[in-house]
Formats: C-alpha cells, structure tokens, sequence
C-alpha cells in the first residue's frame, strides 16, 4: 500500500509541473490563430505522465528496509500422533475357597457337576458361574458352590 501511495504522489506532482504549460495562451492570441492545435500540449502530458511512471516504478522496486520487514509464519508440520503402548494386564485369579466340611446332615450330598447339582447352584445363588462352579459371595470373594 505504501508503494501505491508513493508512485500515486509523484504522478501527480509530474502531472502538476505540466498542468501549467497548458494554459498560457492570452486572449489575444485567441483571435490572431484560430487554430486549436493542442498536439504540444497532449506531448507534453505524455511526457510527463511517462516521467511519474518511470520515477514511480523506481521508488517502488526498491528493495525494503530493515524496518519494514515482515515476518511470514511458516506452515506447520502435522505428524500423527504416536501409538501409546500400555502392558497387558496380568490376569491373575483370585483364590476359591472350598469348605470341605463333609460329613452327614445332606450337606454336599450332591456330587458336584452333575445335572441335579448344576440346578441346585443356579437356583441358590444369582451370582453361580456354571463354567467354573463358582459363586460371588457378599464379602466379594468365590466360593464353590457345595450342594446339598
């Protein structure tokens, strides 16, 4: 912008120290010519408009000042992000606690695995895992399920 207004100046003072040339004819030579010829004038204006053209380009290819460098932010790099590598939790199972307290009175009278005592676990207890016989106490531990 600053450039524009430079070259946009020194036209116009070109075009002013020609401006003037133009009329300097009297009244009196109005009526001793009778003729128009402006062919001077109109070279004169080109002439001057070309000199506001070639100073006006001078000024602005010049290269700039430290002051009025600017800084350009570059692009930034755009990486993906790196895979986050967690271990594996280590399965570890919790101990089941078996109560072999055999003896009479019906309890564990059922032998355990069989039909008759896969029903009795699943009815007794919400928590009875088939797959390892197992149910979830209240204090959050396994127990086996001992029917009977």
């Amino acid at each position: 912008m600053n450039k524009f207004i430079k070259a946009t100046v020194l036209s116009v003072i070109a075009a002013a120290s020609v401006l003037p040339t133009l009329g300097t004819a009297e009244a009196g030579d109005w009526n001793r010519h009778r003729h128009y010829d402006r062919g001077d004038a109109v070279a004169l204006g080109a002439l001057g408009l070309a000199t506001g053209v070639i100073i006006g380009g001078a000024i602005a290819s010049q290269p700039p000042r430290y002051s009025e460098r600017v800084y350009i932010d570059p692009e930034p790099d755009y990486y993906e992000p790196r895979p986050v590598y967690r271990p594996r939790p280590v399965y570890r199972p919790r101990p089941v606690v078996v109560d072999n307290y055999g003896g009479g009175g019906g309890y564990g009278s059922l032998e355990p695995w069989t039909p008759s005592w896969y029903r009795y676990c699943s009815q007794r207890y919400r928590s009875f895992n088939p797959d390892n016989g197992t149910f979830r106490g209240y204090d959050g531990r396994s127990y086996f399920c001992n029917a009977g």
